[in-house]
């Protein structure tokens, strides 16, 4: 029998939301406002929250009045948030290594929702799924870690209590992946669950952008928009146009 991928089987976890329920929701939310400022969003226009988990993203955006649309992997994350849908707020099942089902004016790959898979080719597989599913004046927002200050500070073990639950932690640099393993007990079992995303640093990205027809607009450092700076920085922000003179949307 084929071997699920790892995100399909620990983003579908309860455990998961519960390891990482202190996300701060405070600071998501300023993000989102920083973002549509400085790009100045237009209301009429279709944002695309791609891996968007239970929807914390989306929800925002629709709440700040714009039209959007949710999609990710986890059947759980989007039963969830369904719960939130509305006349201009929808949600639905998609792999983002399939082509999307029509065109979108922005859209947004958050929170390290990208480089979970072993060959490149599937890396540039997504970004030309994107470059096709965008609007011919849409832009593209992707936050990355930055790899280097990860690699740089990686804490090899600890372990973080959450629900009760101790979660034991190890992390590595494994060829070109930054690994987390994580074991723990609950419900009367053994648990262990495996996070593999690929060391993409700035000029990696950069050549996948160049190969798939997209270009970078802006480089952002962290949720305040401040510059990148690859030894300080928290993430890797990017907002990406189309390069393509004649570039092929799906309606």
């Amino acid at each position: 029998m084929k071997q699920q991928d790892w995100f399909t089987t620990w983003f579908d976890s309860p455990y998961y939301h519960t390891l990482y329920q202190h996300r701060n929701a405070t600071e998501a939310a300023l993000f989102i406002r920083n973002l549509a400022d400085s790009l100045e969003f237009n209301n009429k226009d279709h944002l695309l929250d791609l891996a968007c988990g239970k929807g914390r993203h989306a929800i925002y955006l629709n709440n700040l009045g714009y039209r959007v649309t949710g999609a990710d992997l986890s059947v759980n994350n989007i039963q969830t948030a369904r719960k939130a849908a509305n006349d201009r707020l929808d949600f639905m099942v998609h792999d983002m290594r399939d082509p999307l089902p029509q065109s979108y004016d922005i859209i947004l790959n958050l929170f390290t929702s990208f480089g979970y898979f072993e060959a490149d080719s599937t890396d540039l597989q997504v970004l030309r799924n994107i470059r096709q599913a965008l609007a011919p004046s849409g832009r593209v927002v992707i936050d990355y870690m930055n790899c280097k200050k990860v690699v740089a500070n990686l804490v090899a073990k600890e372990t973080q209590v959450a629900d009760r639950i101790d979660f034991h932690i190890q992390r590595k640099l494994a060829g070109n992946f930054i690994v987390k393993e994580i074991d723990f007990q609950a419900g009367g079992k053994t648990h262990h669950y495996v996070e593999k995303i690929k060391y993409l640093d700035l000029t990696k990205i950069k050549s996948y952008l160049h190969q798939v027809g997209l270009t970078i607009q802006y480089t952002f450092g962290d949720y305040h928009l401040n510059t990148f700076d690859e030894a300080q920085s928290d993430r890797l922000i990017l907002v990406l146009e189309n390069t393509v003179e004649n570039p092929i949307t799906v309606r």
